[in-house]
């Protein structure tokens, strides 16, 4: 009998178009979402709309950008009014090519006025900072001000937690 190929597609689509109930698969995406939510609660309850954002792919050494969250937050904090310099040295727009690109520009089309490759300007240029992709956590403690709030989304191993004088505060660890 032969292999069954099925196209790859995001596992939300693929489950949709076989009419699939997945219970597991449905409480993760609920949960990334309350888990986007706490991001940009913690935010805006700081009352500042500066955002330093270090990270924004799907995770840590690669460009994807399709489901990752930090793009979710990233639009809402947009949205709220909130001004964001964001830093990931794996995502430039010029290498990014087919669907990647296709919905990197329906999502955030001026993503490319927010894309800095400099570390240390977009961590000056933040109130808060947030921490969304591995780090060199001596090169953030160099920059961060103690007035500056630091956010981490990725829970950083406390071993590898930088020593900031400011806040520094977790979601969901």
């Amino acid at each position: 009998m032969a292999d069954l190929v099925f196209p790859r597609t995001c596992g939300r689509c693929r489950t949709k178009e076989l009419d699939l109930g997945l219970p597991l698969l449905e409480s993760t995406l609920r949960s990334n979402a309350v888990h986007v939510d706490r991001a940009v609660d913690a935010v805006l309850q700081t009352k500042q709309r500066k955002v330093a954002f270090l990270g924004l792919s799907f995770k840590a050494g690669t460009d994807d950008l399709r489901e990752s969250p930090q793009v979710q937050v990233i639009k809402r904090l947009l949205g709220e009014g909130c001004q964001v310099k964001i830093w990931d040295p794996n995502v430039s727009l010029g290498r990014l090519v087919g669907s990647n690109r296709q919905y990197i520009e329906e999502v955030i089309p001026h993503i490319g006025s927010l894309l800095v490759s400099d570390f240390e300007e977009v961590v000056r240029s933040g109130a808060v900072v947030i921490v969304a992709t591995k780090i060199d956590k001596d090169q953030l403690a160099r920059c961060v001000r103690p007035d500056q709030v630091v956010i981490d989304l990725v829970n950083l191993n406390p071993a590898n937690r930088p020593a900031v004088s400011g806040s520094y505060q977790g979601i969901c660890w």
